[in-house]
């Protein structure tokens, strides 16, 4: 018997562990501090009323004999499939079909199973710094990993470039964690790239809600191109406060050929043997989201975090301190003063002002010197945290 010794070249805690392990020390000494997790992108506001209304209608039509649901389909309910493709066609114009949308208990969940219909020869790009499940399931298995540096000079986000040789090509935008955003013109090198090499792009659309601003695309399908090399992965644990629930779904486009063969239906394949689907409750709630109801009154809860995130970047800017992040996206990724370096910044903030972020070393090399900030709090945890900042940090 032989253990897959992948696992001993990944880091042996991952990143939010170890800062959930930092702030329980840290508590032990002071049990009375009153801290502000603005860390892990965990969301605060609850579910809409849509939602709620439909969770409770399913639960209640599972205690019937007429509405009953055992083991569901493994690709998702169709009513909640054609939700979801009627809300690329009305919120991006993009068609897309049923069958090529994939229901799922969360993107990060995807992300990493996607992997198993790829041969582990393929070499793997990824941005760094970089969501850590992108790089450790492709360590796990053996692969080898690219990381192209997103830093400050090329606004983090990192482009082709002559001679890089990328089989699976993973892009997150808007980004976690920079909070930066490809426009359409540099996503369309990226799509280029990726049909001209025979690539694959495995494009995290998890924070799609957040744009603002029209010239960043939503989803890669509208990037001319896209459906013959990019599979999409979405979630609603932001966009509707899922976290708690776990819904998303993957989107992989029947032109997508590799060797000759569909990955439609080789994903098809691979969910019907390993994964019995999402609960019947979870599917109708999720696709009362994205109905006009349900979809207005879970945008309440995305500007609500919007304004967080200007709160915050409004401090960044009365600070001096560079960042990005903020108008697309739910993070914000500072600077740290002084030089510090990210743990160091961490446990600064932590023991003088009593606010937690992340540090940007555990989202790899080039994150080093930067932490990241969620929207996701309460207003008045997130007005408290930055009048905090300011009072430590405003004559530094």
């Amino acid at each position: 018997m032989h253990i897959n010794k992948n696992y001993q070249n990944i880091e042996e805690t991952y990143l939010f562990s170890e800062v959930a392990e930092r702030v329980r020390k840290y508590m032990e000494q002071d049990p009375g501090a009153s801290l502000i997790k603005m860390g892990i992108g965990d969301v605060t506001r609850p579910i809409c009323k849509s939602a709620v209304e439909a969770l409770i209608k399913a639960t209640e039509e599972m205690g019937t004999a007429e509405g009953f649901h055992g083991y569901g389909p493994e690709q998702g309910y169709e009513f909640l499939r054609d939700a979801i493709a009627d809300y690329y066609q009305r919120e991006d114009g993009i068609k897309l079909f049923s069958d090529e949308i994939f229901v799922s208990d969360g993107a990060k969940s995807d992300i990493g199973n996607i992997l198993d219909i790829f041969d582990k020869d393929n070499v793997v790009a990824v941005t760094d710094p970089v969501y850590p499940v992108y790089v450790d399931t492709n360590v796990m298995a053996g692969r080898e990993v690219i990381k192209l540096s997103a830093t400050a000079d090329n606004g983090f986000l990192p482009m082709p470039y002559p001679g890089l040789e990328a089989d699976i090509i993973y892009l997150c935008s808007p980004n976690n964690p920079t909070g930066a955003a490809y426009d359409r013109a540099r996503l369309q090198k990226w799509v280029d790239y990726a049909n001209q090499h025979g690539s694959v792009i495995l494009f995290d659309a998890a924070y799609e809600s957040f744009v603002t601003d029209p010239d960043v695309p939503r989803t890669i399908y509208e990037i001319e191109g896209a459906r013959s090399c990019a599979i999409e992965f979405c979630s609603f644990s932001k966009t509707a406060g899922f976290t708690g629930l776990r819904c998303g779904y993957t989107i992989v486009p029947g032109g997508l050929v590799r060797d000759g063969i569909q990955l439609r239906k080789m994903w098809l394949r691979r969910q019907s043997t390993k994964f019995n689907g999402v609960a019947y409750p979870i599917q109708r709630a999720a696709a009362a989201c994205l109905k006009e109801q349900g979809y207005a009154e879970l945008t309440e809860n995305i500007h609500y975090y919007k304004e967080n995130a200007k709160v915050i970047a409004d401090t960044f800017t009365e600070l001096k301190w560079p960042y990005t992040g903020g108008k697309n996206s739910p993070y914000i990724w500072v600077k740290c003063p002084k030089s510090m370096k990210s743990w160091a910044f961490f446990d600064e903030l932590l023991s003088k002002a009593n606010v937690i972020c992340t540090p940007g070393s555990g989202f790899g090399a080039c994150g080093e010197g930067y932490v990241r900030f969620t929207s996701f709090n309460t207003h008045e945890n997130t007005v408290e945290a930055m009048r905090r900042i300011k009072d430590i940090f405003g004559d530094k």
